[in-house]
């Protein structure tokens, strides 16, 4: 949507493109805005079979950037999606003007609570009873949020992964995390020299402060800014202020 410098948005789990609904019309008003689904997500196909770990997600953007004819777009993503475009650059080859990574996995341990229990049973989660899934995704996702969902917005978030097929899904996308995939490139952090700018949530309970901090140590010149008040979903707790820093010029580094 709009016209003008390129800028793609990239969502992680469990969530979906309309997570970026707010946000995506404003930059759209300067910018060429481009949202997706991630393979396994929101509207994208689920089926068995699917490699869907952060590796297989970051070859899947590198084609897509090729199919959209985006040889150096700005790139904007959050949770998973940071590892996305973080791989894509660095293990893939493609090149961006800038990157703004908000509350993002990025490296280092971040196989821990919900995840690291299913990566430990996966089997026990598929077999959850519907009401027991429900209740779990459901509490879940509340947690990444500071202020609270709007009802008809969490239903949204919500309805890809009900039913058996939802589930399913659920406990597909989620079982194929590994930090591996983001092991591989831990190394190259340093050599990062495109303009980097971290936003985080001070509230954040899904990916804690401390995550930040790791990142911003190993691209040194990336700016850190927190946002108060605001959890993990920035885009639900705080959307203006996200969206002041995400139209904020980044500064020239001669």
């Amino acid at each position: 949507m709009g016209s003008g410098d390129p800028v793609v948005l990239l969502h992680g789990t469990p969530y979906s493109s309309f997570l970026w609904r707010d946000i995506a019309p404003v930059l759209a008003r300067d910018r060429t805005v481009f949202v997706f689904d991630l393979l396994g997500f929101g509207r994208s196909d689920r089926r068995e079979g699917q490699d869907l770990g952060v590796a297989a997600h970051a070859r899947h953007f590198a084609g897509l950037l090729d199919h959209w004819g985006l040889s150096r777009p700005s790139v904007v993503a959050h949770d998973i999606g940071g590892a996305v475009a973080l791989r894509t650059m660095l293990l893939e080859g493609r090149s961006y003007r800038d990157l703004t990574l908000c509350d993002v996995v990025s490296g280092g341990k971040w196989e821990r609570g919900l995840l690291r229990l299913v990566l430990e049973h996966p089997e026990t989660f598929q077999q959850l009873p519907d009401y027991a899934h429900e209740a779990l995704i459901t509490s879940h996702m509340r947690r990444a949020t500071h202020v609270g969902f709007r009802p008809e917005v969490l239903e949204t978030f919500l309805a890809p992964w009900r039913g058996a097929q939802g589930q399913a899904a659920f406990y597909r996308q989620y079982g194929q995390l590994r930090q591996a995939d983001t092991a591989g490139y831990e190394d190259l952090l340093g050599d990062v020299s495109l303009p980097v700018r971290i936003i985080w949530g001070r509230e954040d309970r899904i990916l804690p402060p401390e995550d930040a901090e790791w990142l911003r140590e190993r691209i040194p010149h990336a700016e850190l800014h927190w946002i108060e008040g605001a959890g993990h979903l920035l885009q639900e707790d705080a959307p203006g202020r996200l969206l002041a820093l995400l139209t904020a010029e980044f500064p020239s580094r001669e």
